[in-house]
């Protein structure tokens, strides 16, 4: 499907992203989250070694180079060259044959083969502005199988419209200053100005109208939120 009217996602990657000096240091900048958690989550809602995982906004394999030591077929997603060249490095010296790499986003990858028991993304839906948001949310349900997780990791803003000021300076002002070793207020100012993080209240009832079900969610200092939904129908 590539109708005239669709989004360009590699317009909507940040330029950062697609910077192979930026991704040199992305890991360091992310503070290498700890997959082992979402990992955990995914095996105790019965998947296992047959099992079939996409990542979506895979980047440098934070989530899929770990998950595809446990997991029958990983699929990792990310629309950045500079990214994929650095997941496919990883995952050659890891061996993990189960660990397949494509470019795409989360409007344009097409899944093939053996329907998704579960989809991950961490930290990228928020490229998308909202109407893309719920086209993307439809396009997971149609990978997964029915009662596939969506394992969702993002930036949202989970606060009232009159908290925003007090909210927004409280995060940009508790940040690092050096940009070396994490994200920066200048760093988080940009991402508030020029990306698309939603309200929890809007992006809620998103999920629901994609057909999914949200079965656990937790919110981080008004801006960091992670939800596990179920596929329904």
């Amino acid at each position: 499907m590539d109708p005239d009217w669709l989004l360009d996602e590699l317009a909507h990657a940040g330029p950062e992203h697609l910077d192979p000096d930026f991704v040199a240091g992305f890991d360091r900048k992310q503070g290498r989250p700890d997959p082992g958690p979402d990992i955990e989550l995914l095996l105790a809602h019965g998947l296992g070694e047959d099992s079939v995982v996409v990542d979506i906004g895979a980047g440098t394999g934070q989530f899929a180079v770990p998950a595809a030591r446990h997991f029958g077929r990983v699929v990792a997603v990310e629309i950045s060259p500079a990214m994929r060249d650095v997941l496919r490095e990883r995952a050659a010296r890891a061996g993990l044959t189960a660990l397949e790499c494509v470019p795409g986003g989360f409007l344009g990858y097409e899944h093939a083969g053996e329907p998704a028991d579960a989809v991950f993304t961490r930290h990228a839906l928020h490229q998308l502005p909202d109407f893309w948001k719920v086209f993307a949310l439809r396009r997971i349900h149609a990978a997964l199988r029915p009662g596939g997780v969506l394992r969702l990791h993002d930036l949202v803003y989970d606060f009232a419209p009159a908290d925003t000021e007090t909210v927004l300076e409280g995060w940009l002002s508790g940040v690092a200053d050096d940009p070396a070793v994490a994200y920066t207020r200048a760093d988080l100012a940009e991402h508030v100005r020029t990306e698309h993080s939603t309200f929890t209240w809007l992006l809620e009832p998103m999920l629901t109208a994609a057909g999914f079900e949200i079965t656990d969610s937790a919110v981080r200092d008004s801006v960091f939120a992670s939800y596990t939904c179920v596929r329904t129908g």
